[in-house]
C-alpha cells in the first residue's frame, strides 16, 4: 500500500515504514503530524484517485528530526568584466517517518 501525498509544493510517494525529507515543519522532533493533501492511494488492485484530493484520506507520520541539507554553490560569473559572485545556500529539512495511511 503506498500513497502520493503533497508537501511543501512537492509530491512525495510514500509507503509506511518509510523514512523521508520533506521542507521545514514547524513541528517538535518526536511529535506526530497528520497530512491531509493526499492525491492517490493505492492498495494492491483498488486505486483511488482524488480530484484534486482524496476525500477522507490521510497519511499519518512522526518527525524523526530537523537539520540542514548539504551546501549548494552558487557562482555568478561574467566574461570579460572583471566580476564574480560567490554565494552558498543550505536549505532547511525535516525527516519523518511514515506509520500510518489510511483511505
Amino acid at each position: 500500500m503506498y500513497a502520493v501525498i503533497e508537501s511543501g509544493g512537492k509530491q512525495h510517494r510514500v509507503e509506511e515504514g518509510e523514512v523521508l525529507r520533506l521542507e521545514k515543519l514547524e513541528v517538535a522532533t518526536g511529535e506526530s503530524i497528520d497530512f491531509d493533501q493526499v492525491l492517490m492511494v493505492v492498495d494492491g488492485d483498488k486505486i483511488n484517485i482524488g480530484a484534486p484530493i482524496v476525500d477522507g484520506a490521510k497519511v499519518t507520520a512522526e518527525v524523526v528530526s530537523h537539520g540542514r541539507g548539504e551546501k549548494v554553490r552558487i557562482i555568478k560569473f561574467r566574461r570579460r568584466k572583471h566580476s564574480l559572485k560567490r554565494q552558498g545556500h543550505r536549505q532547511w529539512y525535516t525527516e519523518v517517518k511514515i506509520t500510518g495511511i489510511k483511505a
